[in-house]
């Protein structure tokens, strides 16, 4: 607690210095940037005193804006109409953002799956397949969070779950406090960077940025994040084997079922090949169905047949063929169209186009000459009564005639292509390798616990990335299979239902006012100037575009320890993002950084929201300070990947690219 006491302290007096150099400044020398720059350090104080931020947002906006418009006019009257209109203009451009149409509908969708008890099966399964790796709870909580994240997005829900899960378990095995608390908090805060993420749809409508872009954008560096967590658990579990024992042998397996049992009896060791001598081979045990069997070979071969369908679609896409526009001969250049040259000229008449007349000389008056492009006369073939009179130049067209056999032939297949085939054969083959009849059951119990997560998750991501729909489409797609998730494991009830639409309104309102409030009061800040004494101060450093991403980055990462990655979005981006054109900096690819690190907004102390969800579920003698320090070391990795994401920029805008531009 000492630690929180100085921290709360040295974060008033910085609060209290701001505030001075604004009072001590000389009144002549005062503008109204410098009330701007007062009402923002105002704003800081008054949330880190636990004053609710949207409405302090929204009382603090209205305040400075009456006042800006009386230092404009100097007349009551008319500043408090202005800023009840721009209040209400406000609000209602907040209300129309179809963006936020998503929100509540993503989070309905986090709610009834979360009710939809999948996450206990899932991390069950997870244990048992990941047994043999060092660290395996600690890695099987991460990768339970980051699959649970893409289908909820709700930290807290996550959080609480593993915390209920997984917590007990570890603490059993004899894992230390501080690697369990800070695993589960690590993970369970990959919901607010893996899509469908309520973070990067508030960030996108704040700065105006895509949606769909940013989901794709986050995609990969979400499992860059979440694949260094569990790198570093396995090596702490290698180097440090007290705070992550290996499991024991009797925790790693799982009884067979009867059927599998009676098959495991025969000769075979491998689950394949002893279902397939079980079907044609007349060895089937009378003790199993033919339909038990048929049922375990296609869930056997599933990763197979999903491998295939994904190479056959991955290779029509890399391999068809360019389209080929055919443009008409009196609109390509040269040929009375538009000249890039001289200028636009005016469309023919009727489709019909003068050539020019220092192009084809004029025809004896004796004879009559052959149109330009007709075919000779020895050819026998006469033109068909009502053929135009002029024709196109025969140089126009006969490019597209000769491009149009091309246009059917399909693209060469990459190289890359074969090689990615290739490391998917192998994968096959060491999994199909080492597939016995005991792992044939953690994999039937994987695809229970997974695979209706799988398909939600693919049809909502799936139909946003490939533009099959919008992501308030899509999520409304998605609330629906949450709500059928949870009546096929037969939890929607009426409780259930209304308690889910409760958190939903809840959180929904909690955005909404938010947005209200912050757009009133950037409108308020860039009214009083605050934002051009901003942008003013940035530009006489003299920084490079490097120099600049460091310098936001670090104070994100600082303003992530007092603040929420809300009060972050809705304050500090709209001041970050009006600079990023005069450097140069794509805004997607900020918006990565940010999204990178704002996770420490909910693992940095003291509004290290999980840490008092973790609190809430775990046991007496667990202490708020053991989470904290268990959270440190994941802080860290997030740091290390901002740094890879800088250094790999292809990271998070290779799939953006390709699918969008």
């Amino acid at each position: 607690m000492k630690i929180h006491k100085a921290l709360w302290f040295g974060l008033s007096c910085i609060a209290l210095v701001l505030l001075m150099i604004a009072f001590l400044t000389p009144w002549d020398n005062l503008t109204t940037g410098h009330i701007g720059l007062l009402m923002l350090a105002l704003i800081v104080v008054a949330i880190m005193l636990g004053f609710p931020t949207a409405f302090t947002l929204m009382g603090m906006g209205v305040l400075f804006t009456f006042l800006a418009y009386y230092m404009q006019s100097s007349d009551p009257g008319r500043s408090l109409g202005q800023t009840l209109d721009l209040m209400v203009q406000r609000t209602y451009a907040t209300m129309t953002n179809d963006s936020l149409i998503s929100i509540p509908l993503f989070v309905f969708m986090g709610y009834l799956v979360e009710r939809a008890n999948l996450i206990e099966k899932l991390f069950r399964s997870m244990h048992l397949a990941l047994a043999r790796l060092p660290g395996a709870l600690a890695v099987a909580t991460l990768a339970t969070c980051a699959i649970f994240a893409t289908a909820t997005g709700i930290v807290g829900a996550v959080v609480t779950l593993m915390g209920l899960l997984a917590m007990p378990a570890m603490l059993k095995a004899g894992y230390s406090v501080r690697l369990t608390a800070g695993s589960i908090t690590a993970g369970g805060c990959l919901g607010i960077l893996l899509p469908p993420s309520v973070m990067l749809i508030v960030y996108g409508a704040t700065t105006g940025v895509s949606v769909v872009q940013l989901y794709a954008g986050a995609l990969f560096p979400g499992i860059m994040l979440a694949i260094l967590y569990m790198l570093y658990v396995i090596l702490v579990a290698k180097l440090r084997p007290d705070m992550a024992p290996p499991l024991p042998e009797s925790e790693r397996g799982v009884p067979l079922s009867p059927g599998t049992a009676a098959l495991a009896a025969g000769p075979y060791t491998r689950a394949v090949s002893g279902m397939l001598a079980a079907m044609f081979k007349g060895r089937r045990n009378s003790a199993v169905s033919f339909g038990y069997l048929t049922r375990n070979m296609a869930m056997a071969l599933a990763p197979l047949l999903v491998t295939v369908l994904m190479l056959a679609v991955v290779h029509h896409a890399l391999t068809k063929p360019a389209v080929q526009y055919e443009i008409p001969a009196e609109l390509q250049l040269g040929s009375g169209g538009f000249d890039s040259g001289s200028g636009l000229s005016e469309p023919p008449v009727d489709g019909l186009a003068e050539p020019p007349s220092n192009d084809l000389p004029e025809p004896p008056s004796n004879e009559l000459a052959e149109p330009p492009g007709s075919a000779p006369a020895a050819s026998g073939l006469s033109e068909p009564p009502g053929t135009p009179a002029a024709q196109p130049p025969a140089g126009a067209a006969a490019p597209a005639q000769q491009a149009a056999p091309e246009a059917d032939a399909r693209k060469p297949t990459p190289t890359g292509f074969w090689i990615f085939a290739g490391v998917c054969a192998a994968i096959l083959a060491v999994f199909y390798a080492a597939l016995t009849w005991a792992r044939l059951e953690i994999f039937k119990m994987l695809m229970a616990s997974f695979f209706p997560l799988a398909v939600m998750i693919a049809a909502v991501l799936g139909s946003i990335g490939f533009g099959l729909a919008t992501p308030s489409e899509a999520a409304a797609m998605g609330a629906m299979g949450g709500a059928l998730l949870a009546l096929a494991y037969r939890r929607l009830n009426l409780p259930v239902l209304r308690e889910s639409v409760f958190l939903t309104a809840k959180t929904t309102a909690m955005v909404c006012w938010l947005f209200v409030g912050s757009s009133i009061f950037s409108a308020a800040f860039a009214l009083l100037g605050g934002q051009r004494i901003i942008e003013e101060w940035v530009l006489s450093l003299g920084l490079t575009p490097i120099q600049f991403l460091l310098l936001a980055q670090i104070i994100i990462f600082l303003l992530g320890w007092p603040l929420e990655w809300t009060e972050i979005i809705v304050i500090f981006m709209p001041i970050f993002v009006p600079l990023l054109n005069t450097f140069g900096i794509d805004p997607l690819f900020f918006g990565l950084l940010v999204a990178l690190n704002l996770q420490t907004a909910f693992l940095s102390p003291p509004v290290a929201m999980s840490a008092f969800y973790l609190k809430g579920v775990s046991p007496p003698h667990v202490t708020l300070n053991q989470i904290f320090m268990g959270m440190m070391p994941f802080m860290g990795i997030q740091v290390v990947a901002i740094f890879l994401l800088y250094m790999f920029p292809a990271i998070g805008m290779w799939l953006p690219t390709v699918l969008y531009r």
